[in-house]
């Protein structure tokens, strides 16, 4: 499994995160979200209007059939069994990775909370041996990769 962390500076995760959802349903991935149970609503709502002329389809695991759609939101999952990726926002973790291929990170960069916290994620997963990715915005929004 490969790790990649996107340290956002100029442009927010809402903008970065539909745009490698995308690719991972071009790819049929499955996609798994984790995020905080208060960030959830948004997220889903998100999810369905970030563009006026289209949509991700996606369920959340606390409602039925979840096992039906390619990209699913959770604030509790414990385990990514049946997912090729998984997303990790606001500082939400899982414990059991077995399978997935990609885990996705995304940093903050205008809260020093999330920073120092994805600071300690990533010195720990180097210590683990872990394959890391590093990306930072620069200040026009390009993806520069730093690690």
């Amino acid at each position: 499994m490969e790790y990649f962390f996107y340290h956002h500076e100029a442009s927010t995760i809402e903008s970065t995160l539909p745009q490698i959802l995308e690719k991972c349903i071009i790819k049929n991935w499955r996609a798994l979200i984790k995020t905080r149970v208060d960030h959830l609503v948004e997220l889903d709502d998100f999810l369905w209007t970030f563009k006026a002329d289209s949509f991700l389809p996606h369920g959340r695991d606390d409602q039925p059939r979840v096992q039906h759609h390619p990209i699913v939101l959770s604030s509790s999952a414990k385990t990514a069994d049946s997912f090729q990726v998984v997303f990790l926002l606001a500082g939400s973790d899982i414990k059991k990775l077995n399978g997935v291929e990609r885990c996705i990170v995304f940093i903050d960069g205008r809260s020093e909370r999330s920073i120092n916290y994805e600071r300690s994620r990533w010195r720990k997963l180097k210590a683990e041996g872990e394959k890391l990715n590093y990306y930072q915005q620069n200040p026009i929004g390009e993806w520069i990769k730093k690690v």
